[in-house]
């Protein structure tokens, strides 16, 4: 959705969140296919992507995905799970606190790090043989948000996301 006028009514409830969001989670995918590790803090390249992981080269508006925290019960219920581990939906970071949908076309800042949300982060294939059969399905308008990075520095477990 197109952002609306800051000055208008609208655009400032677009600006607006109940609190600041937290990074729960933070993983690198070294190459595709293969597991993700987990690790407690990740450095941030501007125009590129977290480093260590598959995308650090240059990756454009998918730098760094993330996915809600709150939405992870859902998908794992949807799909037949008691519980799904992070790594299973291969985003880069888990958030809570704040709705990912709202930054999405907005800057928004993790620790130091400053990022614009540039796309919804659409389940692929994958997650039918991850999750099981239906599992595409089941994590659609969950996916998270994909992210450009504006300006890098280093991510950590704990840190507040808070939109700008």
């Amino acid at each position: 959705m197109k952002q609306p006028p800051a000055d208008s009514e609208l655009g400032r409830l677009f600006a607006q969140f109940p609190r600041a969001g937290r990074v729960d989670w933070i993983g690198l995918r070294p190459a595709r296919d293969v597991p993700m590790r987990e690790v407690e803090s990740a450095d941030a390249q501007v125009g590129g992507g977290l480093q260590g992981d598959r995308y650090a080269g240059g990756s454009g508006k998918r730098g760094i995905t993330l996915i809600q925290a709150e939405h992870l019960a859902a998908i794992a219920a949807l799909s037949g799970h008691d519980d799904i581990a992070p790594a299973t939906l291969r985003r880069n970071l888990v958030v809570s606190g704040i709705p990912l949908a709202a930054l999405r076309g907005r800057r928004f800042r993790i620790g130091d790090v400053l990022l614009e949300g540039t796309d919804a982060c659409d389940p692929c294939s994958r997650m039918e043989a991850a999750l099981g059969p239906g599992g595409y399905n089941a994590m659609r308008g969950m996916g998270g948000l994909c992210a450009r990075i504006l300006e890098g520095g280093t991510l950590r477990r704990g840190d507040a996301v808070l939109g700008e």
